[in-house]
């Protein structure tokens, strides 16, 4: 099968077609023809050797698939050779063919095409567990997600709002305001010209925000927590702004905050399943809203996968960013 090699690692341009054999599911999972597969930016760290693939998963690059079932491990009940799915996975999306827990495997929303499948699994199981599951975002509650133009950006957009939220979403340049606002945002925030803490506590009337969805990290967790209200809560989930922070503890103790993290790819297959059952059952049933779907904002070639990784590292995207691999 072909397959994206990323070699040694480097810059995007290290990232060339190659040849293997396929895998073979053992039990519980599934062999899937992949037809798309998502880019994510943990794709982009693992390909400069900053993310390495768990142990015992596959060292090609790719977090989430879409595509058809072309076999059945022991012990898979559910699923069907020639099955329509989409899938988180380990690692091996960047494939014709793909090795997946079956329990990570969604059916395809309703009316939804292939590609825009593609674009759910890795921003929807993140945005779940951060936002819902561990910071417990509840309805009529206001939520701040930083970066709202990127794939998990506009899938936290969507969600939240879906579920009641009062949503706010910065963003670094302003022709990805609209972007946002169509994704369900409420107020659009551009970091560059404004500040973030003023127009949270503005949005919320002084209160402060509920829950924060940040990807940045470093000097923004300051800033957070000033924004924070009351029993407020933090989802910190990646660190694109730096991986250290000095912090007064005051605002901490004082507003009784919630400072939460969690990374996705190394948890359990049982955990990673509950996910997956939580979303069939809460957000799967959502999908069928076209509003609602995942805007794929460019689908390139499997063999132009790095230039995907150029668009990707150059944030000039809004929505996700999608690779063609197989037959649909």
């Amino acid at each position: 099968m072909r397959f994206v090699d990323y070699g040694a690692g480097g810059p995007p341009e290290v990232l060339r077609l190659a040849a293997c054999e396929p895998p073979a599911p053992a039990a519980g999972e599934l062999l899937i023809d992949v037809a798309f597969a998502g880019v994510n930016r943990p794709d982009c760290a693992q390909r400069i050797g900053r993310y390495p693939p768990p142990s015992g998963a596959s060292p090609i690059i790719g977090l989430e698939v879409s595509g058809r079932v072309a076999a059945l491990g022991a012990g898979v009940e559910r699923w069907r050779v020639g099955d329509a799915v989409c899938a988180l996975t380990p690692g091996g999306g960047y494939a014709e063919r793909c090795v997946v827990p079956a329990a990570h495997c969604l059916p395809i929303p309703e009316g939804m095409a292939l590609p825009e499948a593609a674009a759910l699994p890795e921003t929807c199981f993140t945005v779940w567990d951060n936002v819902f599951a561990r910071a417990a975002l509840q309805p009529g509650e206001s939520f701040l997600v930083h970066g709202g133009a990127g794939g998990i950006g506009a899938t936290a957009i969507q969600m939240a709002s879906a579920f009641g939220a009062r949503v706010m979403a910065t963003v670094g340049s302003g022709d990805k305001s609209g972007f946002c606002t169509e994704a369900g945002a409420h107020r659009v925030i551009n970091y560059r010209e404004q500040d973030f803490v003023a127009e949270a506590m503005d949005f919320t009337e002084g209160r402060g925000v509920d829950v924060i969805l940040d990807m940045v990290g470093g000097s923004y967790l300051e800033r957070d927590l000033a924004a924070l209200a009351l029993d407020g809560r933090i989802a910190l989930i990646a660190f694109m702004g730096g991986a250290r922070a000095e912090i007064d503890i005051v605002p901490i103790l004082r507003k009784r905050a919630t400072l939460t993290g969690s990374t996705l790819r190394p948890r359990t297959v049982a955990q990673k399943a509950a996910i997956a059952r939580a979303l069939e059952l809460n957000w799967w049933p959502k999908l069928a809203d076209p509003r609602l779907r995942p805007t794929v904002h460019r689908i390139f070639d499997l063999a132009d996968a790095a230039a995907a990784h150029a668009l990707m590292e150059s944030s000039a995207h809004s929505g996700k960013i999608v690779l063609a691999v197989g037959t649909p």
